[in-house]
């Protein structure tokens, strides 16, 4: 493995989470609505699930989906279904009033993590992306060298992205524009998850 394969994957890697989808639309609106703190745990737990599924794709689980496509379709509908579960559960309570308690950090963590297990595709998209950019022949080392790697990216971005978007002129906006922000948020994350599961 060289330099130069590890910033092609870390640029590949930061364009992923910039791009829109469940996970990224989690971390901001759990760090808004619910403050600093839950949005460094959903980050947390988004950046945990991510990087076992680089460390799978690194160890061939993919090959695993292709020998036991009844597995992959398991998790495809499970998260598929958490996610229109998350789209209904937004929509319902875009008209009600943030509360004064901010979500617990547990909780946080916990369905960030869901909505990155409940996409099995990430496994499938990290090993096409690890084929091409590194050498097959990683050594056990450099297999964890990358997924820590991975893992930190995506701490430092969520963990900018909950500071930046809980300062107190990024929150007031958000609370004036709840109801729309929430029910624009629960169309995307059902409209993901119907899409998952449609998908072959």
């Amino acid at each position: 493995m060289t330099p130069e394969n590890l910033l092609a994957f870390n640029a590949v890697l930061i364009v992923s989470i910039l791009s829109p989808g469940a996970a990224f639309l989690m971390a901001v609106r759990t760090s808004i609505a619910n403050g600093r703190r839950a949005g460094v745990s959903t980050g947390l737990g988004l950046g945990i699930m991510a990087s076992l599924w680089t460390l799978a794709a690194l160890l061939g689980m993919d090959a695993l989906f292709v020998f036991f496509p009844w597995a992959f379709a398991a998790l495809k509908i499970g998260g598929a279904v958490y996610l229109i579960y998350l789209g209904i559960k937004t929509w319902r309570g875009a008209a009600t009033p943030l509360g004064s308690a901010p979500k617990a950090q547990g909780r946080a963590f916990i369905d960030g993590f869901l909505v990155n297990l409940g996409n099995p595709k990430s496994v499938l998209f990290a090993a096409a992306v690890l084929v091409v950019i590194f050498p097959p022949d990683l050594t056990l080392a450099e297999i964890a060298f990358v997924t820590l790697n991975h893992l930190v990216l995506e701490i430092l971005f969520y963990t900018a992205c909950a500071f930046i978007l809980t300062a107190p002129v990024a929150r007031a906006r958000f609370l004036r524009a709840k109801p729309l922000i929430d029910r624009s948020a629960a169309v995307l994350l059902g409209g993901l998850g119907i899409k998952l599961l449609l998908q072959r």
